[in-house]
């Protein structure tokens, strides 16, 4: 007989957690108070901010395909949680949140830091319960790892109340594996799998669209097996960037808004689009009236609520895509070569003489963007996992990175949470510990999470922090040029001195500004497991093309600030 406490952390390692970012508090000490006589299993990571913790163990999960861990206490250490739960939720990442609550007798009195955390997170979580009774603490982890693991993982939430912490109950852990009602993994239809074979043998011009499906389910060899043997291109969307390597025959980039043209072009203009483990999100498809409208859609997705919704599909499977492709690829022919993917070739070459060569190998001014990404993405060979902020060094890194492995993709994508970056870098580093990892980040979400920085010192974590500091806020000033007639309202920054902070925090610093320094900071940098603040001042004005403007077709495209790209007209 133990405490729900105990149970609690038992129950944790009964399902191989090992990491537990949190922060104490009045609700949630009696668990804190046993993890102490837990040390030797369970590494507790002391963040600066709930929504440090949260969005640590989003990068810890992403990077490693386990699930992350969050220990908070009521009131607003929950509430601290509730935009990194709401992030996971649209990005389909495994997450636990363990919120402490008051005891039951004080339930609904408004008592000191009492929140209604299951009301406010019902709808962003898979599920949410909350436990009143030590009995019922196990079940209801086993319920939660359960439920946040299988089918299209996401974040689950328990509220343990202090009744359940401090009571006492019967030891012992029984995983879950079956809940009633509760269908995970759909048996994928025989009969629609056929009617795909036999739709992409007959296709002159098939594409694949594909997502972060095609990581959770673990099935990047099965796309690449698919895609040899039906000599298929493919483009990624922005969370499936690194289930195929950069140098992968028939890869040919990122589509949608910033992605690159070829693939936006093969959107529009193939006649079989194969989209797997993705849901056809608004910055990948641009107006959805017009997008793809000349081919027939295959939609392969474990979540039979994403098949159709967004865009009308001629054939929906719902099913694992490593599942679904194995038996696409035992039944499709062989072919070498599809003819039309040549045209990918053409249009890449007019990307990278107006867009690429000009961002990447600037003749003059102030360091681009993505000179830095480049250079990074040089020197590291690719093979470091990539996290970035949100704005434009998302963008930017998503375009110019280079991967060599899967899993080397960390960014918010759905929710597009700006402060998303530090953590998530620290949580990848603490998931991934043998791997090179580096943060793209601007100097607006840098601030938003800055404090992060004392985690990082205190764990000693080698996260690599590449700072594209232009002081400006600058995809909304981008926007603010582009859309809104150069009335940039409220996003000049004015930046603190970074060096100065970077010593505080124990940080090897450099700062560029010449495009000469750049390379051997770079390799500074990454020449060993330290952490590192690399500031580089880079072109203030700077912008983010290729770009498909709100509101257009993919096939609409700037190039430039007075140059489109209009396919098909």
């Amino acid at each position: 007989m133990i405490t729900g406490s105990e149970i609690l952390l038992e129950s944790f390692i009964a399902e191989g957690v090992d990491t537990v970012f949190g922060y104490p508090g009045g609700q949630i000490m009696p668990v804190y108070d046993k993890l102490v006589n837990y040390t030797d299993s369970l590494r507790h990571i002391l963040v600066r901010h709930e929504q440090g913790a949260i969005h640590a163990a989003q990068g810890y999960a992403r990077v490693s395909g386990r699930p992350g861990v969050v220990t908070v206490t009521s009131g607003p250490g929950a509430t601290n949680v509730i935009t990194g739960i709401a992030d996971a939720m649209v990005d389909s990442t495994p997450v636990v949140v363990v919120a402490g609550q008051v005891g039951t007798a004080l339930l609904g009195t408004d008592a000191f830091q009492e929140t209604d955390f299951i009301g406010l997170t019902t709808p962003i979580t898979k599920w949410c319960y909350q436990v009143r009774r030590p009995e019922d603490v196990a079940w209801a982890v086993a319920r939660a790892f359960h439920i946040a693991t299988t089918g299209r993982p996401g974040p689950v939430v328990l509220d343990l109340t202090r009744d359940a912490q401090v009571g006492i109950a019967e030891a012992g852990h029984k995983k879950c594996d079956f809940i009633r009602s509760y269908v995970p993994c759909p048996k994928p239809s025989a009969e629609a799998i056929a009617e795909a074979a036999k739709m992409i043998d007959a296709a002159e011009k098939p594409f694949v669209v594909y997502g972060q499906g095609v990581i959770l389910s673990g099935a990047e060899k099965e796309l690449a097996a698919f895609l040899d043997k039906g000599g298929i291109p493919a483009g990624s969307t922005l969370l499936g960037l690194s289930a195929l390597p950069s140098d992968f025959p028939h890869y040919k980039g990122m589509v949608g808004m910033h992605g690159n043209v070829a693939t936006n072009v093969l959107t529009q203009d193939c006649d079989l689009l194969i989209s797997v483990g993705m849901r056809f999100d608004d910055r990948v498809t641009g107006k959805t009236s017009t997008y793809a409208r000349q081919a027939k859609i295959i939609h392969i997705d474990i979540d039979a609520a994403e098949i159709g919704k967004n865009v009308p599909v001629d054939l929906g499977i719902a099913g694992d895509a490593k599942e679904v492709l194995a038996q696409l690829t035992a039944l499709i022919q062989k072919r070498e070569h599809a003819d039309w993917e040549t045209i990918a070739g053409m249009y890449n070459a007019v990307e990278k003489h107006k867009v690429i060569e000009p961002e990447v190998y600037p003749e003059s001014g102030r360091i681009n963007m993505g000179e830095v990404v480049n250079k990074v993405a040089e020197v590291s060979e690719g093979k470091a996992v990539i996290v970035t902020d949100v704005g434009q060094n998302q963008m930017i890194g998503a375009r110019y990175s280079r991967f060599a492995q899967t899993r080397s993709m960390i960014t918010s994508g759905g929710l597009g949470t700006m402060g998303f970056g530090l953590p998530a870098a620290f949580g990848a580093k603490i998931g991934a510990p043998e791997r090179q990892v580096c943060l793209f980040v601007g100097d607006g979400g840098l601030q938003m999470t800055i404090q992060e920085l004392g985690t990082i010192m205190q764990e000693r974590a080698g996260v690599k922090i590449v700072l594209l500091n232009n002081n400006w806020l600058g995809n909304v000033r981008m926007w603010q040029e582009l859309f809104y007639g150069q009335r940039y309202s409220a996003t000049r920054m004015l930046n603190p001195e970074y060096s100065s902070i970077a010593s505080a925090y124990g940080l090897k610093y450099r700062f560029v500004e010449q495009r000469e320094d750049l390379e051997g900071a770079v390799r500074e940098m990454l020449s060993d497991d330290s952490a590192f603040l690399l500031e580089v001042h880079v072109e203030e004005m700077g912008m983010v093309f290729p770009m498909v403007p709100p509101g257009k077709s993919v096939n609409e495209i700037m190039l430039n600030s007075n140059d489109w790209f209009s396919y098909g007209e």
